[in-house]
């Protein structure tokens, strides 16, 4: 007949019967039979002998000791930490008089509320270059703006003192942006201008579909991570607050960017890092494991920043700022940017390292530090191809543009490097892929310290616990 089988799917053996050892002897603990965790007395799987120890629910408690050593390196972090955020905090963006270029602009919402077809010749005679020369861009654009038909389209202000004013905006043939009747848009409000030019489409109103984005997001974060997947949505929704409330002002007023970088960093990583992974030992180690490789970071993106001799000051929104506030540190701007935007992508490969070493521990207790640091290696190298190669596709994703228009031009790849805008971006690839690279030997170095730490308790436990699994199969 066989061994009984239980709902779990693991074998049962008749009192009197004595299983046959499966070629390994597991610690004391849970018995997890096929991966899943569940909670038996101690001794050793039932059935299959083999039951698979790596399950992934919560790790193993540590020894009192090794906590009060965690937290006597924790606790004095967080409280200068609370302290940063005590001393840095804003009072808020200082104000400022609008320039009207770029963003900052004063702006509004409208609605297209008509749209009708006109001879672009008639909207657009004071175009024409007066001699008529279309051997440059600007005059092939002013020569074809006589040809064909523009829309005119009326558009009605929906927000704002003047609610319901009515303006009118030609929309050229050739334009990017085409208008249609019912559209939602965003337009700009001049005050000091004549009062037929004071208004002008800016943009459309993406705030719909960028909502209904934003929900499916949540609910398939919450559907396949369920508690913890509503966890780390909180946690994303504070490391935006803190983003939005604390480091940007912060900067603005005048306070050092890398240290308000370095500061909020942290206060992130502790909030996200511990509420979507608990508070633990395990946690706290991933925790060290971020900083140690944001503080390399950190030094590294100061280096070679001064080092390049790169301003920060690369385009119109950095020229912009620069105008606006000049006493902001661009170079030090820069560098913010870098650790923050390599803080995501530490917290992903410091937790997988942890976790890899505390599954190992618990899947053979007498595997030493050593050990359980070449084995949870292994692990890391996979894990650094993949994370390095996203890194520098994101940056290089997101510079697109700008090296296209480096291949139109058929600049040589050396010139494309140089460039301070290209040089910026490989920097900050650079530098933060060296921070991930390091923070993968440092993070399993200390799992492995910490938990090969109790290895004498645990050993001291378990001939204890077997003898009483032997005592009660024999009863």
């Amino acid at each position: 007949m066989g061994p009984r089988r239980s709902c779990d799917d693991r074998s049962v053996t008749h009192p009197q019967q004595t299983p046959e050892p499966h070629g390994h002897d597991h610690a004391p603990g849970p018995s997890t039979g096929h991966g899943n965790s569940h909670d038996h007395a101690p001794g050793p799987s039932a059935g299959h002998g083999h039951g698979h120890g790596h399950s992934h629910g919560p790790a193993a408690p540590v020894s009192r000791h090794l906590r009060k050593v965690i937290a006597a390196v924790l606790i004095p972090f967080a409280t200068a930490v609370a302290v940063g955020l005590v001393v840095l905090w804003p009072g808020g963006a200082p104000a400022h008089e609008r320039t009207g270029v770029g963003f900052d602009r004063q702006t509004e919402q409208g609605k297209v509320v008509a749209v009708q077809q006109v001879d672009c010749a008639s909207v657009n005679a004071g175009q024409v270059p007066p001699t008529g020369d279309t051997s440059t861009p600007q005059g092939r654009e002013a020569v074809n703006a006589q040809q064909g038909d523009c829309d005119k389209a009326t558009i009605e202000v929906t927000s704002g003192p003047e609610k319901g004013r009515r303006f009118t905006e030609i929309v050229q043939p050739d334009a990017p942006r085409q208008l249609h009747e019912g559209q939602g848009v965003v337009v700009a409000y001049a005050p000091d201008a004549p009062r037929d030019l004071q208004y002008s489409v800016t943009d459309v109103n993406r705030k719909v579909p960028l909502a209904v984005l934003a929900g499916i997001f949540a609910l398939a974060v919450v559907v396949v991570g369920r508690m913890r997947g509503v966890m780390a949505l909180v946690a994303l929704v504070l490391s935006f607050l803190i983003l939005t409330f604390f480091i940007l002002p912060a900067i603005l007023e005048g306070s050092n960017p890398l240290v308000v970088a370095v500061v909020g960093s942290s206060a992130i990583m502790l909030i996200a890092l511990y509420m979507c992974h608990g508070l633990s030992a395990r946690t706290s180690v991933a925790v060290l494991g971020t900083l140690i490789s944001l503080m390399l970071i950190g030094l590294l993106g100061s280096v070679f920043i001064d080092w390049a001799a790169l301003s920060g000051n690369t385009d119109d929104n950095t020229g912009l700022i620069h105008g606006l506030y000049p006493d902001i540190d661009m170079s030090g701007l820069l560098l913010a940017g870098v650790i923050i935007g390599s803080l995501g992508v530490l917290d992903d490969v410091t937790v997988t390292q942890t976790s890899a070493v505390w599954e190992l521990h618990q899947a053979d207790p007498g595997m030493g530090p050593r050990g359980l640091y070449r084995a949870a290696i292994r692990i890391g190298r996979d894990h650094i191809a993949s994370v390095v190669n996203t890194l520098v596709l994101a940056y290089a994703g997101a510079a697109l543009p700008l090296l296209l228009l480096f291949s139109i031009a058929q600049s040589s790849m050396g010139t494309v490097a140089n460039s301070e805008l290209v040089a910026e971006e490989i920097v900050r690839t650079l530098v933060g892929s060296i921070g991930l690279v390091a923070s993968v030997p440092v993070t399993t170095a200390l799992a492995a310290l910490v938990v090969s730490a109790d290895r004498t308790d645990t050993a001291a436990r378990t001939p204890a616990a077997r003898r009483g699994g032997r005592r009660r199969r024999a009863k």
